[in-house]
């Protein structure tokens, strides 16, 4: 027996699952630095600003021979690549899982994101294609790759434990993305002394991310196994992988529709993780363009963003395990309406309620994202973990294309960003309405697992 067959046919003892455990921390830990110091930092304002030089006389860019205002090319880049995930991230997880082999995919699609990532050092001038380009398979690379990650987390976690194992994950991510962002303040605030420009400076902290990302990968790839399968579940003889991908994203579909329950899950999932998501990628624009914040401004908010979420992941994961994930979930979501609802009306170049809006965000950001994963996993009918978690992945990225794309018109049709936030709120009222709808200890059962405790 070969190593790589152990691997798939070996059921985990105790020891053995606690160290898949912190291999599976580590890709949080991993990838985590691409969101924070690239997406929500410094490449909305950085390539903002090499599509404006690209701009002309009256601000717009010409991709395709289509005018698009140079404000908006960051936003509906993030737009395209949701799209391409979404079209992607449902073949992966049906591959995987007719395959037994997550482990080989998760590694192709952390090392494209991370060489995009890394390429985005060469993104100067007026080379805002590009600058779109990378970002578009960085963005979808990263969404691949957590349908995979996400679908271990049934496999090295029993049901009881998922919720603080979850919350771990997020809080590794929060932690690294943190230490990260404190090396770019420190090259950015200083890059005269290093003998930089800034530009020069942004591209360092960009590229650097893809090498932190591409580097750590390398902990999972070597701590995870991939679970055996049962007789008779891989491809039959002579069929390909993408071919049987697809057939089974078809029966997959099918099957979805035998847990109505989890579905309604997934829906409300989708609508107020939207919110979140829009957040999350488009705040140093909004920071920037519409408050008038420098960098070292929002740097430093976004920093102090990672710190209190390292906390509030691991506390909202021990108030889950007093008041349940979803009772837990739904006070996030409160508390995230009125974190919008106070952003739409931040006063331009006063940077201490952005840090105040910046804290509050903190304390419930990893928190709500960690207790969705970890609820959505005792949802998930045992050996179809990677196909139900493209699903989920596709609720995670799905919509997130539309608050975006909000934005996008928002500015290209008004000029202000301002205007598009108060639809956020909408996201996280009715997300907070479908999910409390859902009666999730009959879900689990419906789903043939074990019902925790407490949920």
């Amino acid at each position: 027996m070969t190593a790589e067959t152990a691997d798939r046919t070996a059921e985990p003892d105790d020891g053995e699952r606690r160290g898949q455990q912190r291999g599976w921390y580590f890709y949080d830990f991993a990838c985590s630095v691409y969101s924070t110091s690239v997406l929500t930092v410094f490449l909305g304002p950085y390539l903002t600003s090499v599509a404006k030089a690209a701009a002309d006389a009256e601000g717009f860019v010409h991709p395709l021979g289509v005018p698009v205002r140079a404000g908006s090319v960051f936003a509906y880049a993030v737009s395209v690549s949701v799209v391409l995930a979404v079209l992607v991230m449902p073949l992966a997880g049906a591959v995987a899982d007719r395959t037994g082999r997550k482990k080989p995919l998760l590694a192709l699609s952390a090392y494209l994101g991370a060489t995009a990532t890394a390429g985005m050092f060469f993104l100067d001038g007026d080379r805002y294609l590009l600058g779109a380009f990378l970002l578009i398979v960085a963005n979808a690379s990263l969404s691949v790759s957590m349908v995979l990650y996400n679908a271990y987390l049934p496999q090295i976690a029993e049901p009881d434990e998922r919720d603080a194992v979850s919350s771990r994950g997020w809080a590794f991510g929060y932690t690294s993305g943190a230490f990260v962002l404190v090396l770019d303040l420190v090259l950015y605030t200083g890059h005269e002394s290093f003998g930089l420009s800034e530009s020069e400076a942004v591209r360092i902290c960009l590229a650097s991310a893809g090498v932190w990302w591409g580097a750590f990968t390398l902990v999972p790839l070597r701590r995870l196994r991939d679970r055996r399968l049962a007789a008779g579940d891989g491809l039959p003889p002579g069929e390909g992988a993408v071919g049987a991908g697809w057939r089974q994203l078809v029966a997959t579909l099918r099957d979805m529709r035998r847990y109505p329950l989890t579905l309604s899950f997934l829906l409300a999932y989708l609508v107020y993780n939207d919110g979140v998501q829009t957040v999350i990628s488009q705040a140093s624009v909004y920071g920037s363009e519409e408050l008038g914040l420098d960098q070292t401004t929002l740097i430093t908010a976004v920093l102090l963003v990672q710190v209190l979420a390292v906390v509030g992941a691991l506390g909202m994961g021990r108030l889950a395990g007093v008041y349940g994930a979803k009772r837990t979930i739904l006070g996030s979501l409160a508390v995230w309406t009125l974190i919008l609802a106070a952003g739409y009306f931040l006063p331009a170049r006063t940077p201490v309620w952005f840090y105040a809006l910046a804290g509050a965000i903190g304390l419930v950001l990893g928190g709500s994202q960690a207790l969705s994963r970890s609820l959505f996993s005792h949802l998930v009918p045992r050996g179809k973990e990677a196909e139900y978690f493209s699903a989920y992945e596709m609720s995670d990225r799905g919509l997130s294309w539309l608050g975006p794309l909000v934005f996008g018109l928002a500015f290209q049709l008004t000029g202000s960003y301002r205007d598009a936030i108060i639809s956020l709120v909408i996201f996280f009222g009715l997300g907070f309405v479908l999910l409390a709808r859902v009666p999730v200890r009959r879900a689990v059962a419906a789903a043939g697992n074990p019902v925790p405790e407490r949920i």
